[in-house]
């Protein structure tokens, strides 16, 4: 759809949503686009504008140091364009209609306000913001995508308690999500509650059409907004969208019942929240909160989600499970997986009910009103012990229905150390060494290599004459730490690809004096634990080759 109807015609003729950005005028959007890219605004350029220190606050919701750093823009927008855009709309001062007319020649403020990027003051005397618009970018492999990214105002940049129906910019959850993604090309993808988008955006990058969801008819606004802004760089042909992307509103699965996916990443409202008698879903934060008590809804989600699975189709998303007082914490997450469905669930972090409670409560600036934030509070408390929680764990689930040849994977693991970012491309080699072992089950006649990230630490007591303790190191991906046997440390030592395993292991029986079969058969078992882990890989290096590029 094309329209040369003027900014002011637009603003007259097209009056926006419900308090959400406008798609349908594609020269806005096109004129937008063109002012953003021509003041610089982008992720390194307000990075530069900003100082670390200023920038660095900003990122924790602070906005006082970019503020006074700006200061000289909002005094005189036409000498720092830059600063004018910023203070705007990262820091939500008020600038008047001129001084935007001049940093924003082609939008010009009428079109922002078409756009329902921008609306008058209270006391009339400027515009304001009326979302947050800010850059983002990340590497694609072969350069740099760079956009634009609307989404609501936060605590730190308007008054009060967030709107129940907030659509969230790009928080922690979601750029988790992005960095923990195993990308690989797929035909059809779902991201299942896209919010403002954030995932499908990567999604179009590797996936040729990408059908996402949400509950919010504003969160789906938002996103339509942020797509056909960035139609250019995300591959978009804006006269016809639904050759890459379709939007539908459905709860969980519901929109797309019948239907199967390559791949799937849910970042969904996982928050766990007392529930109230006769409350309504005008009451609930959408964008977090998914109205089921408990941890039902992540529970629903990994029951079901292999449903709309491809085979050999792979899904990712993030959730919080309770800990049940007295079991260990992956029994639960255990318990939903259906039969025939592979698991691999990482526990990235455990609180207890009350920091719990602090985190969510602070996080919808619920503490500004002191009388509910002590009811509220209390509910927590008392919602957590009527099922017993003990704990409350968070973390990442990676689900498959598998094809014919590929490993059946089992896994639940706890990793609190900082991983590297981004773990997804090491989560992919990981499944395809999985995958590797399963095709290759006599791994006695493999040719193994050590991996080029691994380091090994030797500790012993001084004088003595073997060392107590020796550990294997990976310095990158999961950065996992092995304690190793004598002979296990041995065998990894012979492990350059000249001897097949299977050679290693009897000449360190032979060594050794254990000639019985038992002790070969259990070193190549460990080796293939290490296999699975990163430490050793095949000879022929694909596997290695694709982790050490990532």
């Amino acid at each position: 759809m094309t329209s040369s109807t003027t900014p002011a015609e637009a603003s007259a003729s097209d009056t926006p949503g419900p308090d959400t950005p406008v798609s349908e005028w594609p020269d806005l959007l096109r004129a937008l686009a063109q002012d953003l890219a021509a003041v610089g605004y982008t992720v390194d350029a307000v990075a530069r504008l900003l100082g670390p220190e200023a920038h660095a606050a900003l990122s924790r919701d602070q906005p006082v140091p970019a503020l006074v750093t700006t200061r000289t823009a909002g005094e005189d927008p036409v000498r720092e364009p830059l600063g004018a855009v910023v203070r705007f709309f990262l820091l939500a001062q008020p600038l008047q209609a001129a001084a935007l007319d001049a940093v924003l020649p082609g939008i010009r403020s009428d079109g922002l306000v078409a756009l329902g990027l921008a609306e008058e003051t209270h006391d009339g005397a400027g515009l304001a913001a009326s979302v947050d618009l800010r850059p983002y970018a990340w590497d694609a492999g072969d350069g740099e995508i760079g956009i634009w990214v609307a989404s609501d105002l936060a605590a730190h940049q308007r008054a009060g308690v967030l709107r129940t129906d907030h659509v969230l910019g790009i928080g922690h959850a979601s750029a988790t999500l992005v960095q923990t993604t195993a990308r690989r090309p797929v035909e059809r993808a779902l991201d299942l509650g896209t919010g403002c988008g954030i995932q499908t955006f990567h999604l179009l990058g590797h996936a040729r059409h990408v059908v996402a969801t949400d509950i919010s008819d504003r969160a789906l606004a938002f996103t339509r907004f942020n797509l056909l802004l960035n139609a250019a760089a995300l591959g978009i042909d804006p006269a016809h969208p639904e050759d890459r992307f379709e939007l539908r509103k459905g709860s969980l699965l519901d929109p797309v019942a019948g239907e199967t996916f390559d791949l799937v990443v849910s970042n969904p409202p996982f928050v766990i929240t007392p529930r109230t008698e006769g409350e309504s879903p005008d009451g609930q934060f959408t964008y977090r909160d998914g109205g089921l008590p408990g941890d039902e809804l992540v529970a629903r989600l990994a029951a079901g989600i292999g449903g709309v699975l491809a085979e050999g189709g792979t899904a990712q998303m993030l959730g919080n499970w309770e800990v049940r007082r007295g079991h260990a914490w992956h029994e639960r997450v255990r318990s939903w997986v259906p039969e025939g469905i592979d698991a691999w669930v990482l526990e990235r972090e455990e609180v207890g009910p009350g920091q719990y409670a602090e985190t969510w409560l602070a996080d919808a600036s619920q503490q500004r009103d002191p009388r509910a934030y002590h009811d509220a509070y209390a509910a927590y408390l008392a919602d957590f012990a009527a099922r017993d929680t003990a704990a409350i764990g968070f973390g990442a689930i990676w689900l498959r229905r598998p094809a014919a040849g590929q490993a059946r994977l089992d896994r639940f693991e706890q990793l609190t150390h900082p991983l590297e970012q981004p773990i997804g491309p090491h989560w992919l080699a990981a499944v395809e060494r999985a995958d590797w072992l399963a095709a290759h089950p006599d791994l006695g006649a493999e040719r193994l290599v050590v991996a080029e990230d691994v380091t090994e630490e030797r500790h012993q007591r001084p004088g003595a004459e073997h060392p107590g303790v020796i550990l294997l190191r990976q310095g990158a991906g999961f950065r996992r730490t092995n304690l190793m046997s004598t002979e296990l440390a041995g065998f990894v030592s012979a492990c350059d690809g000249e001897l097949t395993a299977g050679q290693i292991a009897s000449a360190l029986a032979a060594l050794l004096e254990r000639d019985d079969d038992g002790f070969r058969k259990g070193l190549l078992a460990d080796a293939a634990n290490l296999v699975a882990d990163g430490f050793l890989g095949p000879h022929d290096g694909a596997t290695r080759n694709r982790e050490k590029s990532a």
